[in-house]
């Protein structure tokens, strides 16, 4: 039965998604044990909470801090969601201590991939022996540009124009040669630990 009376409706429930995929990975228990160092006294929130929460929103197509609204209009989804001012404040104490910031975040990272490929078993991409492909590809973001003399993407848009790299079983034809590939790869190194290691072609 359809029911538009406002009742027992969920928006953005693909978020669910998302998080089922961080408890069953252990990411975001590997995020708030190596983000408890930037925990406040007395704080109520989790940073590695706060850092899931912004993810998510973004996946859920935010382009600010502010777009984590969305995610705290619904706590029977999300559950607590910090305030936008207990939010800017970490993201400033995260950039404040950047090197050690990015090393735990991307331990967490690294250990939950670990995990997801622990639970695929002989159906994680590669257990074959097999080559690993990863597809880069591009995608835009868009929100508005109040800066004098902004440029746009190459779409005319103004924006975001974030590259994701994703492990495919099947090559895709792309506009990219194989040696640029490999340029990103190595130049995206650091977002990506686990990334297996492409070798650049000459030229």
């Amino acid at each position: 039965m359809v029911s538009a009376d406002g009742r027992g409706l969920v928006s953005q429930a693909g978020a669910v998604l998302l998080w089922e995929t961080m408890r069953v990975t252990g990411l975001g228990r590997g995020l708030s044990t190596g983000l408890d160092r930037w925990r406040a006294p007395r704080a109520v929130h989790d940073p590695g909470k706060i850092v899931a929460d912004l993810a998510a929103a973004v996946a859920l197509g935010g382009d600010c801090l502010a777009d984590i609204a969305v995610l705290r209009e619904q706590p029977e989804l999300a559950g607590p969601v910090a305030s936008d001012p207990v939010v800017s404040r970490l993201v400033s104490a995260l950039a404040a201590d950047l090197p050690r910031a990015l090393k735990a975040i991307r331990s967490a990272r690294a250990a939950a991939r670990e995990r997801a490929w622990a639970l695929a078993g002989e159906n994680a991409p590669g257990a074959d022996g097999g080559l690993v492909t990863v597809d880069l590809d591009a995608t835009i973001v868009i929100a508005h540009s109040e800066k004098e003399q902004a440029a746009p993407t190459w779409k005319k848009t103004f924006g975001f124009h974030p590259l994701a790299a994703f492990y495919r079983d099947e090559h895709k034809q792309g506009r990219w040669g194989y040696s640029r590939c490999g340029s990103e790869i190595k130049r995206r190194r650091p977002l990506a630990p686990n990334a297996p290691r492409m070798p650049s072609s000459p030229g």
